[in-house]
């Protein structure tokens, strides 16, 4: 279903409305609409792009219409060079994927935070539900912590029932804890209807995908690593996938991978050798997808580094 609804292969613009400094001249100028016809010439079919609550919201029911126009502008980018469009919400009021760089907390025991969430999606739903042909909703952006997981389940469930009302054929992505491990997409409940798409993050084995990160305690940025030393295979991919592969099997449903991707410290050639590795098991399987990410953020695909191999990458998207 992903393939031929145009949510098979894309690419993440990352750090526009999310993991920014939010000023004005950031939001209007880290992409512009030759950025769009620029991924578009890829042979992509959708954007993810992810957005926090602060870009567009005051408090439940207080929105920013400043914050909004950017949001259309991507819906209509999007329809112009006839690519589909994910709005991912990355960072909700009392929580954040992001233990080191945001002050967010609460929003799994907290009601108050919760409802914020549920105006927002409602709002989202009322004034992008009618594109649900070429636009979908992901609910949160990676859940961290295993102790989320009830919690969670309970507000996808309390969640989608309030959006249906406003779009009742758009697709809806929700993911597990641990950051959206694909381990993890097991112990989400069934989808609530069979619009709601299974997803989950890959940046695996992070020795190799994450080596020099600055920004999580996990890696020691000192470390470097080759393909050819890591344990990255088809068999090792085929193995992580294994459980949210048999998870979306039992219930019929889509399997989908928001993030991927390797740190601008790996060279050109070892990047490639990555992509063309998850790309087989993605494909072997079906899984759309949305590599992480189109410029800069350490990770940008589009940067000069990758000149030299960068048709051949854009085609193991």
């Amino acid at each position: 279903m992903l393939k031929e609804k145009g949510f098979y292969k894309g690419i993440n613009f990352g750090g526009w409305l999310s993991q920014c400094n939010y000023e004005k001249e950031h939001l209007d100028t880290f992409i512009t609409e030759k950025d769009f016809a620029d991924a578009a010439s890829w042979g992509i079919d959708h954007i993810r792009i992810p957005f926090d609550y602060n870009i567009i919201e005051k408090d439940c029911g207080i929105f920013i219409e400043d914050g909004f126009a950017y949001i259309d502008n991507a819906v209509e980018f999007c329809n112009k060079y006839k690519l589909n469009l994910i709005l991912d919400l990355h960072k909700t009021a009392g929580f954040s994927f992001d233990y080191y760089g945001e002050d967010e907390s609460g929003f799994f025991d907290s009601i108050k935070y919760q409802e914020r969430f549920y105006c927002l999606w409602e709002e989202m739903a009322k004034r992008y539900g009618k594109y649900s042909d070429f636009v979908a909703f992901e609910l949160l952006n990676e859940v961290t912590d295993a102790e989320f997981i009830d919690a969670w389940n309970r507000i996808i469930r309390t969640c989608i029932p309030r959006i249906r009302k406003f779009a009742p054929d758009t697709l809806i992505l929700v993911g597990s804890y641990h950051n959206n491990s694909a381990d993890t997409v097991q112990y989400l409940e069934a989808p609530f209807d069979d619009k709601v798409i299974y997803n989950m993050h890959c940046y695996e084995p992070l020795k190799f995908t994450h080596q020099g990160a600055y920004w999580t305690d996990a890696i020691n940025p000192d470390e470097r690593m080759k393909f050819e030393d890591s344990v990255c295979s088809e068999e090792y991919f085929e193995e992580l996938f294994s459980t949210a592969i048999k998870k979306a099997e039992e219930y019929g449903a889509e399997l989908y991978c928001g993030e991927y991707g390797v740190i601008d410290v790996v060279g050109a050639e070892d990047t490639v050798k990555w992509y063309k590795t998850i790309n087989s098991v993605f494909e072997k399987h079906g899984i759309g997808r949305a590599a992480w990410s189109y410029k800069k953020m350490d990770f940008g695909l589009s940067d000069e580094r990758l000149d030299s191999v960068r048709d051949e990458l854009i085609k193991l998207l």
